[in-house]
């Protein structure tokens, strides 16, 4: 082994620059670099499937729930559909917070693989951002305003304080309800193609000069 070691030395003129399995060390650092590059990625997509996929879910079933809650002649085989709708959009505020884990742990992995500069990286920043603002500013606040429609309750009234089965006297008529829920619908099928756009650059990583 030695001699063959001193023979790629003089081959090459130097010590091999790239690690040959049996004939150089690795570069010093570079494996464990390597091992929380893959711990930051693991918990970057991880984060994703946990956090988004539950709003993504949620978010979509809200609408469908709110019609029968605005109309309950409609679902005879429902018994809650505003208890089910409070359910999911308490769902969505809880993982949207959980869910700032996933820029997060995005933004620690770019930095050690020196990609921030890279176009599939910002476009991936961008939509996030905008996936987010979608969020933040429409989706969530629309529930909360078609529940309070619903309910008959001021908008900033606690979750647990809207009854479980809506109060005929104070329900909304059942068109407010029914365009309330198509309102949201759109906007939610929005933030999901922002979602479903972000992993398709990630996973193809168009322009990518790294082969990261």
């Amino acid at each position: 082994m030695h001699s063959v070691q001193v023979a790629a030395f003089v081959l090459v003129g130097g010590p091999p620059t790239s690690p040959v399995p049996g004939l150089g060390p690795t570069i010093h650092g570079s494996r464990s670099d390597r091992h929380v590059n893959k711990i930051l990625l693991s918990l970057h997509v991880l984060a994703a499937i946990l956090t988004v996929g539950p709003v993504a879910v949620a978010a979509s079933m809200f609408p469908r729930y709110l019609r029968l809650a605005a109309d309950p002649a409609d679902s005879p085989g429902e018994s809650t559909p505003l208890t089910v709708a409070r359910t999911l959009h308490r769902i969505c505020r809880v993982y949207a917070l959980v869910g700032l884990a996933v820029p997060f742990f995005g933004l620690a992995l770019a930095g050690p693989l020196h990609v921030f500069g890279q176009a599939w990286v910002i476009v991936s920043i961008v939509l996030t951002a905008a996936a987010a603002a979608l969020l933040a500013a429409v989706v969530l606040p629309g529930q909360s305003q078609a529940l309070a429609t619903l309910t008959g309750q001021p908008v900033a009234a606690r979750a647990e304080s809207v009854p479980a089965v809506p109060d005929p006297a104070t329900t909304a008529d059942p068109g407010v309800g029914a365009r309330l829920a198509g309102r949201l619908a759109m906007t939610t099928g929005m933030f999901n193609l922002l979602w479903a756009a972000v992993v398709v650059i990630m996973i193809v990583r168009p322009g990518s000069t790294t082969g990261v």
